[in-house]
């Protein structure tokens, strides 16, 4: 959706996605987190919130956004370039809205928070697949989206009340 936005929107806007903010795979193995890869605590929060605060006061500076590689499974940074002049920023993410530790600083920096609450079966059948076309066999699929993806959406969830607008159904 927020893609979809930057499109009709043109130079009025630019995306900035929370999944550039993926700890490397080095850090996850490092952690002992590599099978949690997605949880909250396996992305550079604090990081995310400098970069919107710096959004919100770019001081005449193009900021930069790093952006997440499926293909590689890790981030770039400085992949996402956002003039000061654009005068509107979609962010997007799993844990914009979460109220804890440090996803709880992102909520007050956000204009208006909108919820993308997909149908259940959808939302797994699209999760399925993204994994599936990013290497992972149908099984090994349906066993991260279980063990990993079902337990962040159910602390992602209840976050459905911090938003301004709640989007039921496929926007595309």
């Amino acid at each position: 959706m927020a893609a979809s936005l930057q499109n009709a929107l043109g130079s009025c806007a630019a995306v900035v996605p929370m999944d550039g903010f993926h700890l490397a795979a080095a850090e996850l193995e490092r952690l002992g987190k590599t099978d949690r890869k997605g949880a909250p605590d396996t992305f550079d929060a604090a990081g995310y919130i400098a970069l919107l605060r710096r959004l919100r006061e770019p001081d005449g500076e193009t900021v930069y956004a790093p952006a997440f590689h499926r293909e590689v499974e890790e981030s770039y940074a400085g992949a996402i370039a956002i003039p000061s002049d654009v005068p509107l920023v979609i962010t997007e993410g799993n844990y914009l809205l979460l109220g804890d530790g440090s996803w709880s600083k992102v909520w007050c920096l956000l204009d208006e928070a909108w919820f993308l609450a997909l149908d259940e079966d959808e939302r797994v059948a699209r999760l399925v697949e993204r994994h599936v076309r990013f290497g992972k066999t149908p099984e090994e699929a349906k066993r991260w989206v279980r063990r990993s993806d079902e337990r962040n959406a159910a602390l992602v969830n209840p976050t459905r009340a911090r938003a301004d607008i709640v989007i039921c159904g496929d926007p595309t």
